[in-house]
Order: C-alpha cells, then sequence, then structure tokens
C-alpha cells in the first residue's frame, strides 16, 4: 500500500467518523435542549449535519474526494472514476469511521459506547424515502462536480439539509451512516431489523442517478475521474 492510498484511507476514515458524531451528536444534543419538541430537534440535527458537510468536503476533499459513502464510492468505481481496489479500500474505512463516529458521540455524552437502536424506520414509504434521498444526492454531486467543482461542498451540504424535511426518512442516503445509527439508541438511531431495507434503497438510488447522468452526460464516464477525485498531490 503507497503513502498516497493510505492517506486517502485515513481520510474517509476520519471524515466519516466525524459526520456520524456530528449527526449522532447533535441528534441527542438537539433532544436533551428541545423540551420533547422533536421538530426544534430535528432542526438541530439538521443544521449541524448540513453545516458538518460542508466543512468536512472543504477539508478532506483535496485528499480522498471526501465520498464518507459506500454509495458515492461505488459509484464512482462503476463510472471508472475510482479503481476498484481502491473502492474496496475505502468503503470499509467509511463503515468502520462511522461505527467510531457513533461511539465517540456517545462517549462525548456519557452514554454507553454501543446502544442497540430501538428507533422503528420501516415500511414502503421509508425505503422508497432513502431512494429518492440517495438518487438526489447523486444527481447534486455528478451535476454540479463537472463544472462547477468548487460548489460541490456547498450543494451537498443545502441538499441534505432539504432532504431531512422532504423525506419521511429524514434522508440517511449513506449505508456506513445507515451501519452507525443502528448502533445508538437516541434520536438518530434506526433498528438493525430495517437497516437491509435502507442499505437496499440507498445503493438502488445512486446506480439510477448514475445511469440517468450517464444518459444525461454521454462522456461522463471518461470524466469521472476528475468529478469525484482530486488531482493526484503533487510530491513534496
Amino acid at each position: 500500500m503507497t503513502d498516497n492510498l493510505l492517506r486517502r484511507i485515513v481520510s474517509e476514515f476520519v471524515g466519516t467518523g466525524f459526520l456520524v458524531a456530528t449527526v449522532v451528536g447533535s441528534g441527542i444534543m438537539g433532544e436533551h435542549l428541545s423540551g420533547g419538541n422533536v421538530a426544534i430537534a430535528l432542526l438541530a440535527n439538521t443544521i449541524a449535519t448540513g453545516a458538518a458537510l460542508v466543512a468536512l468536503i472543504l477539508a478532506f476533499g483535496p485528499i480522498s474526494g471526501a465520498h464518507f459513502n459506500p454509495a458515492v464510492t461505488l459509484a464512482d468505481a462503476i463510472e471508472r472514476g475510482l479503481p476498484w481496489t481502491v473502492a474496496a479500500c475505502y468503503i470499509p474505512a467509511q463503515c468502520i469511521g462511522a461505527i467510531c463516529g457513533a461511539v465517540a458521540a456517545h462517549l462525548m455524552f456519557g452514554l454507553p459506547a454501543i446502544s442497540v437502536s430501538h428507533h422503528a424506520r420501516s415500511g414502503s414509504a421509508q425505503g422508497f424515502s432513502e431512494f429518492v434521498a440517495t438518487f438526489g444526492l447523486l444527481c447534486v454531486i455528478w451535476g454540479c462536480s463537472r463544472g462547477r467543482s468548487g460548489v460541490v461542498p456547498f450543494a451537498v451540504g443545502a441538499y441534505i439539509t432539504a432532504a431531512y424535511w422532504f423525506t419521511s426518512s429524514t434522508s440517511f442516503a449513506n449505508p456506513a451512516v445507515t451501519i452507525a445509527r443502528s448502533l445508538t439508541d437516541t434520536f438518530a438511531g434506526i433498528r438493525p431489523a430495517d437497516v437491509p431495507l435502507f442499505i437496499c434503497a440507498q445503493l438502488s438510488g445512486a446506480m439510477a442517478a448514475t445511469l440517468l447522468f450517464r444518459w444525461l452526460v454521454p462522456g461522463l464516464m471518461t470524466t469521472a475521474k476528475t468529478v469525484l477525485l482530486p488531482a493526484e498531490p503533487s510530491p513534496r
């Protein structure tokens, strides 16, 4: 493993960890301060997550592309923007980082490191919601990053902020985040039994958006490497 690949893997691990720590931690804080008002708790959760996404993509994007999401990584690999060998390293790093982020949030609030969620998020409406949420996310990424890559952090943060409110599932849109949120019995949690539905819907949405943009932008497969990945860093 080269030093460059290791840096990229660590970037995905740390970035995804901070993302989940934000999602879970802001959910706990919002629930504590909202006095039982779920709308206020969700608003706090939403603002924190959207803001963190912008900051994290800006910070880690030049290193690894700031995927933080197995669905994004798989879409990038399918479009030949990322070698499958690299994708195979990114996805475990994202999943492990996400779990560590949930643990970190629990420890910051004095909770047990892991508490399996009992928050039910089941049914066809929730599954379709995750399909739509992830479809939209990939559309934003593929659409914005081709010609205006500098706006991607803000576009993704804005989209997820909005999707928290227009989707019934509150837009997980990320398999690694979904797995990690099954390990927190807090505001942001999801029952482990509901995780497979969410992940299947998320992957389906990501693939549908990628196929759409392959048609909308016929040269997508030849330009994908410059869409979701940064340029190779110059040697120091």
